[in-house]
């Protein structure tokens, strides 16, 4: 007889989606797709669910769940970034670009993100800013992929003190252009003392 765990709940791949899509919305995802599209960068570029002038076609859970190097950037400095990955190591079936997500299956953790719109608002005025001031072909997308390495790289090292402060220092670096969103950033944090940076709490 399968056992039932009393926190579970059972909940579609549709749903999960939804959910998901909703989040990334609240994150102002996008409005910081419009900024790496028009430079050069879609993540979805190459995906044959991909309709011009339409957009995705097919979502699923692998890729609403994905996370670009400025999304990713916007969750740690919030520190959100946890509770995103939290809940999607609940989600079965992710793959590249599809998924074999069951149409219903169990979950025991929600998704919390709201009210950081205004941040990512932010952080894609920055973004236009500094692509218009860099002519460099890919600047932008060069510097979405340095982020994301590094925080990918700080998540990896928790028990290495020292490398994590090296890394949080590359960060710090890397983002330090971002001067609107570092603005708001500071406004949420004074409203929102008990949460911490990073992806642990």
């Amino acid at each position: 007889m399968p056992s039932f765990n009393a926190n579970e709940k059972k909940m579609s791949r549709q749903t999960v989606i939804k959910i998901g899509v909703n989040a990334l919305y609240e994150t102002g995802s996008d409005l910081i797709c419009k900024v790496c599209i028009t430079n050069g960068g879609s993540c979805c570029n190459g995906c044959r669910h991909l309709a011009n002038g339409i957009g995705c076609t097919q979502r699923n859970t692998s890729c609403t769940a994905w996370l670009c190097g400025f999304l990713k950037y916007l969750l740690y400095a919030t520190g959100l970034l946890k509770e995103w990955n939290d809940f999607w190591r609940q989600v079965p079936g992710q793959d590249f670009r599809e998924d074999f997500t069951p149409e219903v299956f169990f979950v025991k953790k929600s998704l919390h993100i709201e009210g950081i719109r205004k941040l990512g608002q932010a952080l894609a005025i920055d973004l236009e800013e500094l692509a218009a001031a860099h002519i460099a072909i890919g600047f932008i997308i060069t510097l979405r992929e340095k982020i994301d390495k590094n925080i990918d790289r700080l998540n990896q090292c928790k028990n290495d003190p020292k490398k994590q402060i090296k890394i949080e220092r590359n960060i710090k670096v890397l983002s330090s252009p971002f001067l609107r969103f570092q603005k708001e950033l500071r406004d949420y944090h004074l409203n929102n003392p008990s949460i911490e940076k990073g992806e642990s709490k």
